[in-house]
């Protein structure tokens, strides 16, 4: 169904190939705001990869490009042959709190606007968004659990799905966020956590990667993660290397995982 308001940005004035979307949503009980990165010269008749990234705790729908500058580097290796042409789709989280935690709460639906709302949003919008463009998702810390979660609940949507420094099971919030926990809680226990819901979801689990900083304080509960997915052997890519719930990992191994979805087309 197709958004009755949407405001998107004009051409003429991006910088360094991003836009913007906002567009008006029951699930948001108002709007939400998407940044983009759309490679240069797209047209509708091609058929890109759509890629969402999620932010984590405090951040917005600018966070991935000005704080890592992700669409640069996706550019480069664009130019580079080292990745395919794709779409950046840089969703806000509904600006709840701290952090809505991608999930349904307060009234709100935090976790349709990302699976429904956000690609529906950018294939009305952007020229080579179709509805037959792959897609994939990923997110950083409160970003990452969003993106394995909501990757595994509607895993046929989705050709793969990765988390970075990710929050692996819903009290971990509690690390970042203000609210209180129960806030956050949902009537399915399932949904709560990572490990849970891909057991729940087993069947149209789509192919998994994530990685952690070997400084971050979510370390151990991403080992864990990993630990009890090689023991129920739930096929997945998990790697850990140097570093800390930083932006300054995040911009480096973000790349990573864009390779690891152009590696599922």
């Amino acid at each position: 169904m197709p958004f009755k308001t949407t405001e998107i940005s004009n051409p003429q004035y991006e910088s360094n190939q991003l836009r913007f979307i906002t567009v008006k949503t029951p699930n948001l009980k108002g709007r939400g705001d998407i940044c983009l990165y759309v490679p240069p010269g797209a047209h509708k008749n091609e058929v890109l990869p759509i890629v969402i990234l999620l932010h984590g705790v405090y951040g917005s729908a600018w966070s991935w490009a000005m704080s890592a500058g992700v669409h640069l580097k996706t550019n480069a290796l664009i130019e580079k042959g080292e990745l395919p042409r794709m779409i950046l789709a840089m969703p806000s989280d509904g600006l709840w709190g701290d952090g809505s935690g991608y999930l349904p709460h307060s009234g709100f639906n935090f976790e349709q606007w990302i699976a429904e709302d956000v690609p529906t949003a950018v294939m009305e919008n952007i020229p080579g968004a179709k509805q037959n463009s792959p897609l994939f998702i990923a997110g950083l810390s409160m970003g990452g659990f969003g993106a394995l979660r909501i990757g595994a609940k509607y895993g046929h949507k989705f050709k793969a799905i990765a988390g970075l420094s990710s929050i692996t099971s819903l009290p971990q919030i509690k690390l970042f966020a203000g609210e209180p926990l129960k806030t956050y809680a949902q009537d399915i226990v399932a949904d709560e956590d990572v490990f849970a819901t891909f057991k729940k979801y087993r069947d149209q689990l789509p192919p998994v990667r994530f990685d952690c900083g070997t400084n971050d304080l979510l370390i151990n509960y991403n080992r864990d993660l990993h630990k009890k997915l090689e023991n129920e052997k739930v096929p997945h890519v998990y790697e850990e290397n140097p570093g800390g719930h930083e932006w300054s990992y995040w911009a480096k191994h973000i790349l990573s995982t864009l390779k690891f979805f152009a590696g599922k087309l």
